[in-house]
């Protein structure tokens, strides 16, 4: 029994294998798992949806794929978070995970049309408003060549000019780490907010979901990241919509390329931080923190066994 404590944390230092995005953070206070965000109804929640070898036979193909499986039964008992346009929020990932595999990070936002988020399955259009993808292409594609790698969330702006009503904003991981068989494996949840302001942009790119990806895309089914060059691969990521531009205001995306957000040795990114540091701003109204310790084992509960596994 005295090894138990080494095997445990062996086991959690290999939990990054799998996650999946439970907090909604605010004003720096963070929430509670699925306070804000739509919980999945997998037995095990933190698995990712893939084309091949799927677990629950999700795939990105399916309708479930806009923010997991069976989450949409959850809308109505999951809060909304009230947001001003132009504050910037982050979404954490569950049991205090980090992102562990290679792959690009993002996050879309789709409107109500009816105006109740509570109601809305995200059969609408969806544009994005946040990527990493590489941040130094010296380094290795298989781990921290990537931004998002060992990040514990996504911290990202809401607009300012995004319009006001209620939204969906989705967070997505997508591990590239088993593309070379055609099993990218995409980890990804749905918060609801209600974003205020006066703010009447209009993005250009717009996605449905599912749809917006298939498994014919070189990123997903055929990328090696221990074969292909730096340029290989981000001439795959520009042939998806990751590759696609971010939707900062206004009427068109705007955003830095693709290739050159990629930075070399001798000039290394001062914004790709490891871990993502909630920010606060005064115009937010705070998310209760009601979140339990990391520590406490009944957290397992809520998906199954143990995020690790």
């Amino acid at each position: 029994m005295k090894y138990l404590p080494l095997v445990i944390a062996a086991l959690a230092q290999s939990g990054s294998a799998h996650y999946i995005f439970s907090k909604l953070v605010v004003n720096g206070e963070e929430s509670s798992d699925w306070q804000y965000i739509r919980e999945t109804t997998r037995s095990e929640c933190y698995m990712p949806t893939k084309w091949t070898n799927t677990f629950d036979n999700l795939t990105p193909s399916d309708s479930d794929f806009r923010c997991n499986l069976g989450s949409f039964s959850n809308a109505a008992k999951t809060e909304v978070a009230e947001v001003a346009a132009g504050d910037t929020i982050a979404m954490k990932l569950f049991y205090d995970g980090t992102i562990g595999h290679p792959g690009p990070g993002q996050v879309y936002m789709s409107k109500a049309p009816s105006g109740n988020i509570q109601e809305y399955e995200g059969d609408g259009d969806w544009f994005k408003i946040w990527e990493k993808t590489l941040c130094d292409d010296n380094k290795d594609l298989t781990t921290d060549a990537w931004c998002a790698y060992g990040m514990s969330g996504f911290e990202f702006q809401i607009p300012a000019a995004t319009p006001a009503g209620e939204y969906l904003v989705r967070a997505e991981h997508v591990g590239l780490h088993g593309a070379q068989s055609n099993e990218a494996e995409f980890f990804y949840s749905c918060a609801q907010i209600k974003v205020t302001g006066s703010g009447s942009g209009s993005p250009s790119l717009a996605y449905k979901i599912p749809g917006i990806y298939n498994d014919s895309m070189t990123l997903f089914n055929g990328l090696n990241l221990w074969m292909d060059s730096a340029d290989a691969v981000e001439l795959d990521i520009l042939d998806t919509p990751i590759g696609d531009d971010v939707w900062v205001g206004g009427s068109s995306g705007v955003s830095v390329s693709v290739s050159s957000s990629v930075v070399s040795s001798a000039a290394p990114s001062t914004t790709a931080a490891v871990h993502f540091q909630p920010q606060t701003s005064s115009s937010v109204i705070p998310v209760t923190t009601t979140a339990s310790s990391s520590t406490d084992t009944s957290q397992t509960d809520q998906c199954g066994a143990p995020y690790w596994s």
